[in-house]
């Protein structure tokens, strides 16, 4: 297992940070000769690319906006690389009271999660071998209601339908489209997405400790192990599914 992506090209989105950073080095680790790395912030970028080491290359980019994944294709066409797999990472989590949520706060959250996935995808088809992956990360929240989030809930439910229609879409090219939906992670998303500060993540994991079966919340290296093997060839015969990666908070 320790060369699953031996010389294989992966773009990661979302990949400075959290759960994309942690599947950015795993790829890393398994043998994948190049990295491609988007994210919004181009300082936690560059910090991040200077972490991962010389098969990464950071690419400051929006999904949000159409023209900077373009951008990124550009780069990938002009290094000569085709992709094997599309890890689409990318997302934000922000509470959004229904009474409270405006249409800029919708088409924020939409937008990146919902439209950006999409057009990612799309725009990057063209150079992408044929038999290749293509990853989403959902959320366990796309299956459930929780309260203050209902937007949120919303476009990772859209995501999940992403995989099931791509799955079709994409049989021609034989690439599989897989969701893993993560439970609670700890990962820089509850400072900056949910403005938690530490007495709230405290009582979130107390929470955590008495209602889910494993007691805890996850760590971003256990997330990318899913979704690292959802885009190896061990993962051959599975198609358009969704892996809970949540510890079974959401399960049972």
């Amino acid at each position: 297992m320790a060369n699953r992506f031996e010389g294989k090209v992966v773009v990661v989105t979302g990949g400075s940070s959290g759960i994309g950073l942690a599947a950015a080095k795993a790829f890393l680790h398994e043998g994948a000769r190049r990295v491609y790395v988007t994210g919004r912030n181009e300082q936690t970028l560059t910090t991040a690319v200077a972490d991962l080491g010389p098969g990464a290359t950071g690419i400051a980019s929006d999904v949000a906006v159409l023209s900077d994944i373009e951008r990124v294709v550009r780069e990938i066409e002009g290094a000569g690389d085709l992709v094997d797999v599309v890890l689409a990472n990318a997302g934000i989590s922000e509470y959004s009271p229904f009474e409270a949520t405006g249409e800029a706060d919708f088409d924020r959250i939409f937008d990146i999660n919902v439209k950006g996935m999409f057009f990612t995808v799309q725009k990057l088809l063209p150079v992408m071998r044929d038999g290749g992956s293509v990853v989403f990360t959902g959320s366990i929240v796309g299956n459930k209601g929780m309260a203050d989030l209902s937007v949120y809930n919303a476009s990772k439910a859209a995501v999940r339908s992403f995989a099931r229609s791509w799955a079709n879409d994409l049989k021609g090219r034989a690439i599989r489209v897989n969701t893993v939906s993560p439970g609670v992670t700890r990962t820089p998303i509850m400072e900056n997405g949910l403005k938690f500060d530490q007495q709230a993540i405290d009582g979130f994991a107390a929470y955590l400790k008495e209602v889910s079966p494993i007691g805890r919340m996850g760590d971003p290296k256990e997330i990318a192990a899913a979704l690292l093997f959802l885009a190896s060839d061990e993962a051959s015969y599975i198609n358009g599914v969704e892996l809970s990666v949540d510890g079974g908070f959401a399960q049972v």
